[in-house]
Protein backbone atom coordinates (compact mmCIF):
# COMPACT_ATOMS: atom_id res chain seq x y z
CA UNK A 1 0.00 0.00 0.00
CA UNK A 2 1.48 3.31 -1.24
CA UNK A 3 1.76 6.39 0.72
CA UNK A 4 -2.04 7.53 -0.91
CA UNK A 5 -3.47 4.39 0.01
CA UNK A 6 -3.02 4.75 3.40
CA UNK A 7 -3.54 9.19 3.67
CA UNK A 8 -7.10 7.89 1.76
CA UNK A 9 -7.61 5.59 4.73
CA UNK A 10 -7.57 8.02 6.97
CA UNK A 11 -8.51 11.69 5.60
CA UNK A 12 -10.66 9.93 2.46
CA UNK A 13 -13.90 11.26 4.07
CA UNK A 14 -12.90 14.58 3.59
CA UNK A 15 -12.71 14.43 -0.42
CA UNK A 16 -14.64 17.46 -2.50
CA UNK A 17 -16.40 15.39 -5.01
CA UNK A 18 -16.92 17.50 -8.51
CA UNK A 19 -14.16 19.73 -7.95
CA UNK A 20 -13.68 20.30 -11.56
CA UNK A 21 -16.86 21.54 -11.61
CA UNK A 22 -16.12 24.25 -8.42
CA UNK A 23 -12.38 25.29 -10.52
CA UNK A 24 -14.08 26.31 -13.47
CA UNK A 25 -17.23 28.04 -11.74
CA UNK A 26 -13.99 29.71 -10.64
CA UNK A 27 -12.74 30.43 -14.10
CA UNK A 28 -16.55 31.91 -14.78
CA UNK A 29 -16.43 34.42 -11.84
CA UNK A 30 -12.83 35.35 -12.90
CA UNK A 31 -13.94 35.59 -16.67
CA UNK A 32 -16.43 38.10 -15.27
CA UNK A 33 -14.38 39.96 -13.14
CA UNK A 34 -12.13 40.64 -16.01
CA UNK A 35 -14.57 41.99 -18.23
CA UNK A 36 -17.09 43.70 -15.75
CA UNK A 37 -14.87 45.06 -13.24
CA UNK A 38 -11.02 44.66 -14.44
CA UNK A 39 -9.49 46.92 -11.80
CA UNK A 40 -10.42 44.24 -9.35
CA UNK A 41 -7.40 42.15 -10.80
CA UNK A 42 -4.85 43.57 -9.01
CA UNK A 43 -6.64 42.26 -5.71
CA UNK A 44 -6.79 38.58 -6.55
CA UNK A 45 -3.33 38.26 -7.75
CA UNK A 46 -0.67 35.77 -5.84
CA UNK A 47 1.86 38.25 -4.13
CA UNK A 48 4.01 37.53 -1.15
CA UNK A 49 4.58 40.73 -0.01
CA UNK A 50 1.03 41.81 0.36
CA UNK A 51 -0.06 38.57 1.51
CA UNK A 52 2.58 38.87 4.51
CA UNK A 53 1.28 41.86 5.12
CA UNK A 54 -2.28 40.67 6.03
CA UNK A 55 -4.08 39.99 2.72
CA UNK A 56 -4.11 36.60 3.37
CA UNK A 57 -7.00 36.06 0.62
CA UNK A 58 -4.77 35.96 -2.46
CA UNK A 59 -3.69 32.69 -0.61
CA UNK A 60 -7.18 31.41 -2.66
CA UNK A 61 -7.92 34.62 -4.86
CA UNK A 62 -5.43 34.20 -7.36
CA UNK A 63 -7.28 30.62 -8.74
CA UNK A 64 -10.31 33.27 -9.67
CA UNK A 65 -7.85 34.66 -12.49
CA UNK A 66 -8.70 32.67 -15.63
CA UNK A 67 -6.91 30.96 -18.55
CA UNK A 68 -8.02 33.25 -20.99
CA UNK A 69 -9.87 36.10 -21.49
CA UNK A 70 -11.61 34.68 -24.79
CA UNK A 71 -15.20 33.94 -24.35
CA UNK A 72 -15.02 31.25 -26.85
CA UNK A 73 -12.07 29.71 -25.62
CA UNK A 74 -13.07 29.91 -22.08
CA UNK A 75 -16.54 27.82 -23.77
CA UNK A 76 -14.18 25.27 -24.83
CA UNK A 77 -11.78 25.48 -22.17
CA UNK A 78 -14.79 24.62 -19.76
CA UNK A 79 -16.41 21.60 -22.08
CA UNK A 80 -12.42 20.54 -22.30
CA UNK A 81 -11.62 20.21 -18.58
CA UNK A 82 -15.22 19.26 -17.91
CA UNK A 83 -15.24 16.17 -19.38
CA UNK A 84 -11.39 15.32 -18.66
CA UNK A 85 -11.87 16.32 -14.57
CA UNK A 86 -14.92 14.68 -13.88
CA UNK A 87 -13.42 11.07 -16.30
CA UNK A 88 -10.37 11.10 -14.42
CA UNK A 89 -11.85 12.13 -10.81
CA UNK A 90 -13.87 8.44 -11.63
CA UNK A 91 -10.84 6.49 -12.55
CA UNK A 92 -8.59 7.95 -9.43
CA UNK A 93 -11.78 8.71 -7.10
CA UNK A 94 -12.64 12.03 -5.27
CA UNK A 95 -9.48 12.13 -2.79
CA UNK A 96 -6.93 10.92 -5.27
CA UNK A 97 -8.19 13.34 -7.57
CA UNK A 98 -7.98 16.55 -5.10
CA UNK A 99 -4.68 15.42 -3.81
CA UNK A 100 -3.55 15.95 -6.94
CA UNK A 101 -5.28 19.72 -7.89
CA UNK A 102 -4.90 20.41 -4.64
CA UNK A 103 -1.10 19.77 -4.29
CA UNK A 104 -0.72 21.64 -7.73
CA UNK A 105 -2.23 24.77 -6.45
CA UNK A 106 0.31 24.13 -3.35
CA UNK A 107 3.08 23.42 -5.52
CA UNK A 108 2.35 26.94 -7.16
CA UNK A 109 2.03 29.20 -3.77
CA UNK A 110 5.28 27.66 -2.55
CA UNK A 111 7.23 28.06 -6.00
CA UNK A 112 6.00 31.48 -5.87
CA UNK A 113 6.95 32.26 -1.93
CA UNK A 114 10.70 30.89 -2.55
CA UNK A 115 10.75 33.09 -5.43
CA UNK A 116 10.20 36.19 -3.21
CA UNK A 117 12.57 35.13 -0.43
CA UNK A 118 15.44 34.25 -3.19
CA UNK A 119 14.89 37.87 -4.25
CA UNK A 120 14.50 39.42 -0.69
CA UNK A 121 16.82 37.56 0.92
CA UNK A 122 19.64 38.20 -1.99
CA UNK A 123 19.15 41.53 -2.93
CA UNK A 124 17.03 43.03 -0.09
CA UNK A 125 14.12 43.86 -2.60
CA UNK A 126 10.30 42.48 -3.10
CA UNK A 127 9.56 41.13 -6.39
CA UNK A 128 7.12 43.28 -8.03
CA UNK A 129 3.82 41.87 -9.85
CA UNK A 130 5.25 43.27 -13.03
CA UNK A 131 8.65 41.35 -12.60
CA UNK A 132 7.15 37.87 -11.90
CA UNK A 133 4.31 38.18 -14.37
CA UNK A 134 0.62 37.09 -13.91
CA UNK A 135 0.15 33.64 -11.98
CA UNK A 136 -2.75 31.96 -12.88
CA UNK A 137 -4.01 28.65 -13.28
CA UNK A 138 -3.09 27.89 -16.74
CA UNK A 139 -0.66 25.03 -15.71
CA UNK A 140 -2.88 23.68 -13.08
CA UNK A 141 -5.40 22.70 -16.05
CA UNK A 142 -2.64 21.57 -18.35
CA UNK A 143 -1.63 19.34 -15.01
CA UNK A 144 -5.34 17.44 -15.84
CA UNK A 145 -4.51 17.07 -19.26
CA UNK A 146 -1.16 15.61 -19.08
CA UNK A 147 -2.41 13.15 -16.36
CA UNK A 148 -6.04 12.28 -18.81
CA UNK A 149 -3.42 11.74 -21.68
CA UNK A 150 -0.81 8.87 -18.97
CA UNK A 151 -4.04 7.16 -18.20
CA UNK A 152 -5.47 6.86 -21.52
CA UNK A 153 -2.87 8.01 -24.36
CA UNK A 154 -4.75 6.45 -27.19
CA UNK A 155 -7.91 7.74 -26.48
CA UNK A 156 -8.82 10.02 -29.52
CA UNK A 157 -10.85 13.64 -28.69
CA UNK A 158 -12.99 15.94 -31.34
CA UNK A 159 -10.08 18.98 -31.61
CA UNK A 160 -12.71 21.87 -31.69
CA UNK A 161 -15.19 19.51 -32.53
CA UNK A 162 -14.17 18.77 -35.81
CA UNK A 163 -10.85 17.06 -36.10
CA UNK A 164 -10.07 13.33 -34.10
CA UNK A 165 -6.73 13.87 -32.53
CA UNK A 166 -5.40 11.07 -30.01
CA UNK A 167 -5.08 12.21 -26.12
CA UNK A 168 -1.08 11.16 -26.53
CA UNK A 169 -0.24 13.83 -29.76
CA UNK A 170 -2.12 16.54 -27.96
CA UNK A 171 -0.62 15.94 -24.68
CA UNK A 172 3.29 15.86 -26.80
CA UNK A 173 2.06 19.75 -27.78
CA UNK A 174 1.27 20.83 -24.64
CA UNK A 175 4.38 19.97 -23.31
CA UNK A 176 6.24 21.36 -26.40
CA UNK A 177 4.48 24.33 -26.22
CA UNK A 178 4.95 24.49 -22.31
CA UNK A 179 8.73 24.31 -22.98
CA UNK A 180 8.57 26.85 -24.99
CA UNK A 181 6.68 29.61 -22.90
CA UNK A 182 9.40 28.32 -19.95
CA UNK A 183 12.31 29.39 -22.01
CA UNK A 184 10.59 32.43 -23.46
CA UNK A 185 7.68 33.23 -20.76
CA UNK A 186 8.19 35.16 -17.81
CA UNK A 187 9.25 34.46 -14.36
CA UNK A 188 5.76 34.22 -13.16
CA UNK A 189 5.23 31.79 -16.10
CA UNK A 190 8.09 29.73 -15.62
CA UNK A 191 7.07 29.42 -11.96
CA UNK A 192 3.78 28.20 -13.23
CA UNK A 193 5.23 25.70 -15.68
CA UNK A 194 7.52 24.50 -13.13
CA UNK A 195 5.50 23.83 -10.25
CA UNK A 196 2.22 22.30 -12.34
CA UNK A 197 5.17 19.94 -13.71
CA UNK A 198 6.79 19.23 -10.42
CA UNK A 199 2.94 17.98 -9.08
CA UNK A 200 2.70 15.82 -12.40
CA UNK A 201 5.38 14.28 -11.90
CA UNK A 202 5.80 13.91 -7.97
CA UNK A 203 1.87 12.49 -8.11
CA UNK A 204 2.40 9.47 -10.83
CA UNK A 205 6.39 8.64 -9.73
CA UNK A 206 5.31 8.26 -5.87
CA UNK A 207 1.87 6.80 -6.41
CA UNK A 208 3.07 3.63 -8.56
CA UNK A 209 4.37 0.47 -7.50
CA UNK A 210 8.00 1.25 -8.37
CA UNK A 211 9.20 -2.26 -6.87
CA UNK A 212 8.75 -3.92 -10.33
CA UNK A 213 11.64 -1.79 -11.61
CA UNK A 214 13.82 -3.18 -8.87
CA UNK A 215 16.91 -5.33 -10.07
CA UNK A 216 14.89 -8.28 -8.01
CA UNK A 217 12.10 -7.80 -9.88
CA UNK A 218 13.99 -7.70 -13.30
CA UNK A 219 16.13 -10.57 -12.59
CA UNK A 220 12.72 -12.32 -11.66
CA UNK A 221 11.07 -11.95 -14.79
CA UNK A 222 14.18 -12.62 -17.07
CA UNK A 223 14.25 -16.37 -15.23
CA UNK A 224 10.41 -16.68 -15.87
CA UNK A 225 11.34 -15.74 -19.71
CA UNK A 226 13.95 -17.96 -20.02
CA UNK A 227 11.68 -21.40 -18.37
CA UNK A 228 9.23 -20.61 -20.01
CA UNK A 229 10.61 -19.95 -23.69
CA UNK A 230 10.89 -23.63 -24.41
CA UNK A 231 6.89 -23.90 -23.85
CA UNK A 232 5.96 -21.29 -25.40
CA UNK A 233 6.97 -22.34 -29.01
CA UNK A 234 5.02 -24.27 -30.99
CA UNK A 235 4.67 -25.38 -35.08
CA UNK A 236 3.88 -21.88 -37.66
CA UNK A 237 4.61 -19.61 -34.78
CA UNK A 238 2.07 -20.62 -32.37
CA UNK A 239 2.79 -18.83 -28.56
CA UNK A 240 0.03 -20.92 -27.21
CA UNK A 241 -2.04 -24.53 -27.46
CA UNK A 242 -4.28 -26.01 -25.18
CA UNK A 243 -2.65 -29.65 -23.76
CA UNK A 244 -5.98 -31.56 -24.11
CA UNK A 245 -7.31 -30.15 -27.81
CA UNK A 246 -4.02 -28.95 -29.04
CA UNK A 247 -5.54 -26.31 -30.63
CA UNK A 248 -3.40 -22.74 -31.07
CA UNK A 249 -4.38 -18.99 -31.49
CA UNK A 250 -3.51 -19.73 -35.17
CA UNK A 251 -6.69 -22.13 -35.12
CA UNK A 252 -9.02 -19.45 -33.57
CA UNK A 253 -7.91 -16.09 -32.98
CA UNK A 254 -10.86 -15.76 -30.37
CA UNK A 255 -9.47 -18.80 -28.03
CA UNK A 256 -7.81 -17.60 -24.61
CA UNK A 257 -5.33 -19.80 -22.78
CA UNK A 258 -4.35 -19.87 -19.44
CA UNK A 259 -1.75 -22.26 -17.32
CA UNK A 260 -3.24 -24.05 -14.60
CA UNK A 261 -1.67 -23.39 -11.43
CA UNK A 262 -3.03 -27.43 -9.73
CA UNK A 263 -1.28 -29.43 -12.58
CA UNK A 264 2.66 -30.30 -11.82
CA UNK A 265 4.11 -28.43 -14.89
CA UNK A 266 3.53 -25.60 -17.15
CA UNK A 267 0.08 -26.80 -19.04
CA UNK A 268 -1.88 -24.39 -20.59
CA UNK A 269 -5.21 -24.93 -21.67
CA UNK A 270 -7.77 -23.29 -23.62
CA UNK A 271 -11.12 -21.90 -22.13
CA UNK A 272 -12.79 -25.01 -23.65
CA UNK A 273 -10.89 -27.31 -21.17
CA UNK A 274 -9.64 -25.36 -18.52
CA UNK A 275 -12.27 -25.88 -15.76
CA UNK A 276 -12.52 -29.84 -17.31
CA UNK A 277 -9.07 -31.22 -17.49
CA UNK A 278 -7.96 -33.97 -15.35
CA UNK A 279 -4.78 -32.07 -13.23
CA UNK A 280 -1.37 -33.17 -13.81
CA UNK A 281 0.19 -34.80 -10.97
Amino acid sequence: MNWLDKLERKLGRFAIPNLTVYLLVAYVIGFGIVRLMPEMIVYLTLEPSLILRGQVWRLISWILIPPTTNVISLVFLVLLYYSLGTALERTWGSFRYNVYIFSGLLFTVIAVFLLYAFYFFRYGVEVPLSMVGMIGTNYITMSIFLAFAAIYPDMEVMLYFILPIKMKWMALVYVVLAAFYFIDGSLGERVAIGASLLNFIIFFVSSRNLRRFGPREQVRKARFKRQAAPHMKYANGAKHRCAVCGRTELDDPCLEFRFCSKCNGNYEYCQDHLFTHEHVK
